[in-house]
C-alpha cells in the first residue's frame, strides 16, 4: 500500500521501507512573464508493488512531478528544490550519467501520445532493442529477441514479423502496447504511466488498464498512473492523490477518496462526471471558473476562488492562510472535519447518486 504522508510544516523523514520518497518537492520554471509554480511542496511514499493514482485539472503539477523523478527537465530554465529518493538514492542532485542509468532500467516511463514518443525513423522492434542493449549489455541478437518476446507479452499478434514494423504502421492501441513494452523490457522498479489510455477508446483502454494490472503483477513493479479519469483511478490504483494548481488538495485509498472525498475540489470531480443511470439529458456539474494561472497563484487556499463553500468558514481563512494537508487520510481544507461530513452526506452524495 502506498503511504502518504503530511504535506507542508515540519519535514517529514522518509517513509521506512518505501521504494520512492518524494519529500517537500518544489519545481518551478523561469519564463520571459516570470517564474512558474509548477509543484509546490509536494510530499509522498510509493511502495514496491503498489499503484499510486494521481488526479487533477490540466496544469496541476501532475506530469511536472513525474518528470522531475526522471529528471526530464532543462535546468537552465528549471529549479527543483527538496528530495526525491529512489530506492535510498537522492536524485535531485545526481548527475544527468547517473540518471541515464536509472531511466529504462530502474525506472521508466509510458508516455501520453506514443506517436510522438516513439521515433518514425526506426523500427518498432529496434526502439524495445535499444534500451535493452545499453542496460543489460546483451548482443543485438539477444536484444532482439527480447523484444520480440516484449511484443508477445503486450498481446501484439505475430510479433516477429510485427517488430519489423514502423510506428505509423500499428494502430493507436497497438502503439500504446509497444510503448508499455519498451517501459517494461528492462523490468524496472518504477513504471510512470502518463495518462496512457486518453486518446484509445474504451474497448482498447479497458485491454491496456488489464495488461498493466497483469503485467505489474508478473514484473512486480509500482506505478505512478496519472489522469484526470476517476473511473480510471478507482479500477488502478491502491491509492489517490488529487492535485490541484502545483498541491496535493487530497489524498487517501482509492475506497475512503471515491466513497467519502473530503475537499471541495474532489467533491467538483466527482460531481462533474456522466453517470450510467443518470438522465442522459441532464447537463454536466462543471466546476465553476477556470484553474489559475502558476505565475500568479491564489493567496491562501489555491482552491478558494472556485470553492463555493468557502463562506463556512470563519474570517478570511480560506484568502490569508495555506491550509496543511495532514497525515495518511486528509484533505487541505479549512473546513472542519464534520462540516466536511455533513456537507458530502447532505449536499454532495444525493448529486453523485
Amino acid at each position: 500500500m502506498t503511504t502518504l504522508t503530511k504535506e507542508a510544516g515540519a519535514p517529514v523523514p522518509a517513509g521506512e521501507g518505501a521504494f520512492l520518497s518524494v519529500r517537500d518537492l518544489h519545481v518551478s520554471f523561469r519564463t520571459e512573464d516570470g517564474v512558474v509554480r509548477a509543484v509546490d511542496g509536494l510530499s509522498f511514499d510509493l511502495e514496491r508493488g503498489s499503484t499510486l493514482g494521481i488526479v487533477g485539472e490540466s496544469g496541476s503539477g501532475k506530469s511536472v512531478t513525474n518528470l522531475t523523478i526522471l529528471g526530464l527537465h532543462n535546468p537552465m530554465f528549471t529549479t527543483v528544490e527538496g528530495e526525491i529518493l529512489l530506492d535510498g538514492k537522492e536524485l535531485t542532485t545526481a548527475r544527468e550519467s547517473e540518471l541515464e542509468k536509472l531511466r529504462g532500467n530502474k525506472v521508466a516511463m509510458i508516455f501520453q501520445d506514443p506517436l510522438t514518443a516513439l521515433s518514425p525513423y526506426y523500427t518498432v522492434g529496434r526502439q524495445i532493442a535499444e534500451p535493452y542493449m545499453k542496460h543489460m549489455r546483451a548482443s543485438k541478437k539477444a536484444a532482439w529477441e527480447r523484444a520480440v518476446e516484449m511484443l508477445g507479452k503486450v498481446g501484439i499478434p505475430n510479433p516477429r514479423q510485427r517488430a519489423k514494423d514502423y510506428p505509423h504502421q500499428f494502430s493507436g492501441g497497438m502503439r500504446q502496447r509497444a510503448m508499455i513494452a519498451m517501459a517494461l523490457v528492462c523490468d524496472p522498479d518504477l513504471l510512470i504511466a502518463d495518462e496512457p489510455t486518453t486518446a484509445l477508446d474504451v474497448t482498447v483502454q479497458a485491454q491496456i488498464l488489464d495488461l498493466l494490472k497483469d503485467l505489474q503483477q508478473e514484473f512486480g513493479s509500482a506505478i505512478i498512473f496519472i489522469t484526470h479519469d476517476l473511473g480510471v483511478i478507482a479500477d488502478m490504483a491502491d491509492d489517490i492523490m488529487v492535485m490541484y494548481a502545483g498541491r496535493a488538495a487530497e489524498r487517501g485509498s482509492v475506497a475512503e477518496v471515491l466513497r467519502a472525498p473530503q475537499h471541495p475540489y474532489t467533491w467538483g470531480l466527482l460531481n462533474s462526471m456522466p453517470r450510467l443511470d443518470s438522465d442522459p439529458h441532464a447537463p454536466l456539474a462543471p466546476i465553476p471558473g477556470t484553474p489559475p494561472s502558476l505565475l500568479r497563484p491564489p493567496s491562501g487556499c489555491r482552491f478558494h476562488p472556485r470553492c463555493t463553500f468557502q463562506d463556512r468558514v470563519g474570517g478570511n481563512r480560506c484568502v490569508n492562510e495555506v491550509p496543511l494537508l495532514g497525515p495518511d487520510r486528509s484533505s487541505a481544507c479549512h473546513l472542519t472535519a464534520e462540516q466536511k461530513r455533513t456537507i458530502f452526506i447532505e449536499e454532495i452524495k444525493p448529486r453523485l447518486g
